[in-house]
């Protein structure tokens, strides 16, 4: 009789939430191959901290790959008005009535870490900045997406207007809503990462992320932080909220 692989074996005395840990950790949401597992062979499934240390260390060798495969010159797909989804989705990790109600006249944009000029923007001088807008797709880990129109400032643009040290490894964002991220620098600084004030060609609503977002077409949905109230940009890892539960940090397309 053929012996059952060892894998196997381990595996047929894990519980259910034991592997649905395995499979957020390795493929952020229920896209785990039994092929991606057998990548755990080398430690016992059922040693709890030998899964997280391995999952964690594939998860890092994974941005270095994709940060290395990024090309910060090729553009995300751009569509025609006709192509825009109807209703664009709301989606974040609460429900739509609990989105966060924010005073136009006291909100204050904070900055911090490697930018020389760190005075706080009103939302008067953000809409001053000169715009441009896009339409592209959000596409989200849960796996749906949907097209929108957004209009912004292009993020290297400010980071440059606010003498950020664009050598610098990472922009961090802290949110209204307690939310945040990171991404690196080399995201930030392309053409089609926007500081997005307007959806649709009205003032961005409140379930999108008022009074702004973030928008790059480049990565996962859950990358595009909104209702920002800090940029930072550092040299230290700064995480985010899925991303220290486990997420791929870079998370790019």
């Amino acid at each position: 009789m053929k012996k059952r692989p060892r894998l196997a074996n381990a595996l047929a005395t894990v519980p259910p939430k034991q592997i649905q840990l395995i499979e957020r950790r390795l493929f952020l949401k229920r896209s785990l191959s039994l092929g991606a597992l057998a990548l755990l062979t080398g430690c016992d499934v059922t040693d709890t901290d030998a899964v997280e240390k391995t999952l964690w260390a594939m998860s890092r060798w994974n941005d270095r790959v994709q940060g290395w495969l990024f090309n910060p010159r090729q553009l995300a797909p751009v569509y025609p008005e006709s192509a825009i989804t109807q209703p664009f989705p709301f989606n974040a990790f609460y429900d739509e009535d609990e989105v966060p109600v924010v005073d136009p006249q006291s909100y204050r944009l904070a900055l911090g870490g490697l930018i020389r000029d760190k005075k706080p923007w009103t939302l008067a001088q953000l809409y001053a900045l000169p715009q441009v807008s896009q339409i592209t797709r959000h596409v989200c880990v849960e796996g749906w997406s949907a097209i929108g129109k957004w209009t912004g400032v292009p993020f290297r643009y400010f980071l440059e207007r606010v003498g950020a040290d664009l050598s610098a490894r990472y922009v961090g964002f802290k949110c209204l809503d307690d939310y945040y991220t990171s991404i690196d620098m080399a995201t930030a600084l392309h053409p089609q990462t926007q500081l997005t004030f307007q959806f649709a060609d009205r003032v961005l609503p409140a379930k999108y992320g008022f009074p702004m977002k973030l928008r790059i077409p480049t990565k996962l949905g859950f990358k595009n932080p909104k209702h920002i109230a800090e940029i930072f940009v550092t040299n230290v890892y700064p995480g985010g909220y899925w991303e220290d539960m486990g997420y791929n940090w870079f998370s790019g397309l």
